[in-house]
């Protein structure tokens, strides 16, 4: 996967997910021209504690996005 091919997966998720901006993910390969990018952060309760945040996305070599999923 190239280098704007990732960075247009990642202003994707940042517009989604602010919260992420100051975060790059761990990109590896799967089958057939699917990468996995893996974001990694910490998001914020309505009571201000910090909870961790995991946001998964497979996007192709072009950079669209196939599926995310979130994890919190």
């Amino acid at each position: 996967m190239d280098r704007s091919a990732i960075e247009k997966v990642c202003q994707k998720v940042y517009r989604r997910f602010p919260s992420l901006k100051s975060t790059r993910p761990r990109v590896s390969s799967q089958s057939s021209g699917r990468y996995l990018l893996i974001f990694s952060g910490s998001g914020k309760t309505p009571d201000g504690k910090s909870i961790p945040q995991t946001i998964r996305v497979v996007a192709d070599e072009q950079g669209r996005i196939l599926k995310t999923s979130t994890s919190r």
